[in-house]
């Protein structure tokens, strides 16, 4: 049963929706801002005065005249707040500060052993997040948590990553609170695919305001969905693992004990397999690949960069991916009605042009609703930090973007 809400909370939603007409449509006037949010001028008048007071969004400049008095233009403050993101892949972290414009300040990269012990990796990655606002000279008083994007599946209610693939030993870690007592600030969780999407949400403005699939590659693959500027999670917190749609029989065995899932034969190990399967040693050899599974990491980047010099082999396994993608894609595509995919993710950089290519014939050439309009694939406007930037934006996002758990949760 849903919960009744009561006029503050009602009061923090409404300023939190004035803020997101002005990240998303902004340098906007107070008169534009109430036909955006449906509230009355009045309303809009003292939600501005309280953003303008919290230091949120700046007065800047004001719009042409249009035979009356020149309205000043509103504008988000990046300075108004910072967050902070840190993105666990089995052999790395990535820790990120990002501002209220979603701008990344300083980062990271801290490499992890294999396997890795989860006290000793929150101790590590903990000493290094709290080091970098003390590095960029930030308001302190101004940040306003950490966020964690970890590979899933994840329990949301407890704060625990369950038992994450390449993860080791990691069966039920209560990563949320062993973040919170490590830094002591307040902390947010949620998969490394659906934080992605979050923080393209946050950081995209206008440009990603509607509906969208995030298809995100580390080191396996994962999808984050947002339905009209919600984020869709699912009734345990893990909707989107794409990377278990049926794509075809007798492939690599799956963690889930499938042998046709998506994740296991289009992750980046899968692929430089490919190579040596579909094109033999010799081509592995010219583009410098070593084959060893210490060696994927290394291995993948080299193979990245035959695509870019147009290596035909390279260019053959990277589109056979994107085809097999193309066909879990069309399938949610159809099933969210959504208009359009983004592809992003650190193991993505490089070879987007290739998998969209794959993509994009997949969700158009046989789309059921085709005739309504083209589904646009499209790269992420974060890059390769989709994670830690999408992480630190779980706070952010939590903060200031409404929603109905604005209206029904209980703060403390």
């Amino acid at each position: 049963m849903r919960s009744g809400t009561n006029l503050p909370r009602v009061g923090g939603y409404n300023q939190a929706v004035v803020l997101d007409a002005i990240r998303t449509k902004g340098p906007v006037s107070r008169v534009e801002l109430g036909p955006l949010t449906g509230l009355t001028n009045q309303t809009v008048s003292n939600v501005v005065r309280r953003l303008l007071d919290e230091g949120l969004i700046a007065e800047s400049g004001r719009a042409p005249s249009s035979g009356g008095k020149r309205r000043t233009l509103l504008v988000p403050r990046a300075d108004g707040a910072y967050a902070l993101g840190v993105h666990l892949d089995p052999d790395a972290a990535v820790i990120a500060l990002v501002d209220l414009a979603g701008s990344v300040l300083l980062s990271r990269r801290l490499a992890l052993p294999r396997p890795s012990v989860p006290g000793e990796v929150v101790d590590k990655v903990a000493r290094a997040a709290l080091r970098l606002p003390e590095r960029a000279a930030i308001d302190r008083g101004r940040l306003l948590g950490l966020g964690i994007a970890s590979p899933g599946p994840i329990d949301t209610e407890a704060g625990t990553v369950v038992d994450p693939p390449n993860f080791d030993g990691w069966t039920c870690v209560p990563l949320l609170d062993m973040f919170a007592k490590a830094t002591g600030m307040p902390v947010a969780m949620d998969n490394d695919a659906t934080a992605a999407a979050i923080g393209e949400r946050w950081i995209g403005g206008k440009e990603r305001a509607g509906g969208f699939l995030f298809l995100y590659m580390g080191a396996g693959i994962g999808a984050g969905i947002m339905l009209n500027g919600q984020t869709l999670r699912g009734d345990s917190g893990n909707a989107g693992e794409i990377g278990h749609a049926q794509i075809e029989a007798g492939g690599r065995l799956c963690d889930c004990g499938s042998n046709g899932c998506l994740g296991p034969n289009c992750n980046p190990a899968a692929l430089v397999d490919d190579l040596f399967t579909l094109h033999g040693r010799a081509a592995a050899r010219r583009i410098g690949l070593s084959g060893g599974p210490e060696a994927v990491r290394a291995d993948w980047k080299l193979l990245r960069r035959a695509v870019r010099a147009g290596d035909p082999a390279a260019c053959d396994v990277v589109r056979l991916a994107g085809r097999r993608m193309g066909q879990a894609v069309r399938g949610a595509v159809a099933l969210l009605d959504v208009s359009r995919v983004v592809l992003g993710g650190e193991a993505l950089v490089g070879v987007e042009h290739v998998l969209s290519e794959e993509i994009d014939a997949a969700v158009n050439n046989t789309s059921v609703t085709r005739a309504l309009g083209r589904v646009t694939v499209e790269r992420s406007l974060i890059g390769e930090t989709a994670g830690a930037v999408g992480a630190a934006s779980l706070v952010l996002h939590g903060r200031y973007a409404p929603g109905w758990r604005m209206l029904t949760e209980t703060r403390e």
